[in-house]
């Protein structure tokens, strides 16, 4: 197949390691009598990769050294619903069985079509636990877009949002041949119909129940299987110059990147980060899936796309990303506010300000500034600048990144004199998003900064 190619076969049993997929029934019925193989366990023992070289693998680790912290947030109906690690290792174990029971194998593609919500997360863990590969699509694609990168990508199940998705896919479904199963998280309008392929989350989920509490050692003998350099994602360029291309990452090239950057901009799992891009663009799947796998921290999904800067606001991220023409919008809107405000609040605005773009700069750089500026400056942060960071949710941000295309200077010097430490980086999606980082002692708006730390270029 042109632009994707692939150790695995889809209909073969053997992995491209040497292991056994085991063939799972399609039915809750005979999933209770199912005896795992034993070479799937004699496997696991004798193979015994690292036991951090897969994403799964990390979850689990999570799960049972720190269960009990916040793993995922979700903004349902206006409240802020939370899971922990072992939450998100308990979903990830369940939804993993219930694909196995549908008969998902090793090597298998699973399309991804929705917003950023936490069951699609775990939908992807789920798949990689079985050795099966993720295929994020953007949520807003035609239907032909989705039939191109489904077709292109061999997918033989997908996990769709609503009805909107679901609509989509039935409808290019006669094109797609190797299209078996689509399961959706939302049932509204969907509850009349009556397709065989069409199934539940909810469903799945139970069914998963069934077959995990039948065979509650299946999934961590599945995990232990993986290796670092088995595929982890396809992920599909933007296709701005043609058709998309998948790009064909592993754990290791998505994990070590990771582990870089998380030394470098000094992640923990005490940060935030606002899960907000298209999950199809690996943006997103670096910096809300990888790194927050790997680092620990805490993904927050918004409500909806409206609710984003509002959401942003209650959350707090101190962990950032946004393209240049979110900061440019935000700047516009503080601009638009400081224009209905009072005689003295756009004098205060304005001067402080000014004296910000002048040393604010270098007092986040940790360079000297007379005595008389940092006074100001401080005077300035309580006045104008702490309020301002906090209305746009930018209170607690520690690093602060965008990419994508140029940002203006302007702009950009904006943010960094109200204290934001906000960097430029490039990537592609060929380099997992992870190429070029600025350093904390060397930003500025012109550059993109050296190679980051394990990147040659």
């Amino acid at each position: 197949m042109p632009g994707l190619t692939s150790t695995w076969s889809r209909r073969i049993s053997t992995t491209a390691q040497g292991g056994i997929a085991v063939a799972i029934p399609s039915s809750v019925e005979e999933t209770a009598v199912l005896a795992v193989p034993p070479r799937v366990q004699e496997l696991a023992e004798k193979r015994q990769p690292p036991a951090d070289d897969t994403f799964p693998k990390l979850v689990l680790q999570r799960a049972e050294s720190h269960g009990a912290r916040p793993a995922i947030r979700e903004k349902d109906f206006g409240i802020w619903q939370t899971w922990s690690w072992a939450d998100a290792a308990a979903n990830m174990r369940t939804i993993a069985c219930g694909f196995a029971s549908l008969g998902m194998q090793r090597g298998d593609r699973i399309a991804i079509i929705g917003d950023n919500r936490p069951q699609f997360y775990w939908s992807m863990l789920a798949a990689q636990c079985l050795g099966a590969v993720p295929v994020p699509v953007y949520q807003d694609a035609v239907a032909d877009e989705i039939r191109f990168v489904l077709d292109h990508a061999e997918t033989r199940f997908a996990v769709a949002e609503d009805q909107e998705q679901v609509d989509k896919l039935l409808s290019v479904q006669e094109s797609l041949q190797q299209l078996e199963r689509i399961i959706y998280k939302d049932p509204r309008g969907l509850r009349h119909y009556r397709l065989e392929a069409l199934m539940s989350l909810q469903s799945l989920q139970q069914q998963g129940a069934v077959f995990e509490s039948a065979h509650p050692d299946f999934v961590a003998r599945e995990v232990a299987i993986g290796s670092g350099s088995d595929l982890s994602v396809i992920a599909y360029t933007s296709g701005t110059t043609g058709r998309p291309k998948g790009v064909m990452l592993s754990f290791n090239n998505l994990i070590l990147g990771a582990q870089q950057a998380m030394a470098f901009d000094h992640l923990n799992p005490d940060d935030e980060v606002l899960a907000y891009l298209p999950m199809a663009w690996v943006g997103d799947h670096f910096f809300s899936y990888a790194q927050a796998i790997v680092a620990g921290f805490t993904i927050n999904c918004p409500e909806s796309a409206e609710t984003v800067m509002t959401d942003l606001k209650e959350i707090g991220p101190t962990y950032f990303f946004a393209p240049p023409r979110i900061f440019e919008s935000i700047l516009t809107q503080v601009m638009i506010r400081m224009e209905d405000a009072a005689l003295l609040k756009r004098w205060l605005f304005s001067y402080f300000i000014s004296m910000a773009k002048r040393c604010g700069v270098r007092i986040l750089e940790g360079k000297p500034v007379s005595f008389r500026d940092r006074a100001l400056y401080g005077l300035g942060r309580l006045l104008i600048f702490g309020p301002l960071r906090n209305a746009i949710g930018f209170s607690r941000i520690r690093v602060a990144y965008t990419a994508g295309e140029a940002m203006g200077p302007d702009i950009f010097t904006f943010f960094r004199s109200l204290g934001v430490n906000l960097k430029q980086f490039y990537g592609q999606t060929e380099s997992s998003a992870y190429c070029c980082l600025q350093t904390d002692d060397d930003v500025r708006p012109d550059t993109v900064g050296p190679p980051a730390p394990g990147v040659q270029v």
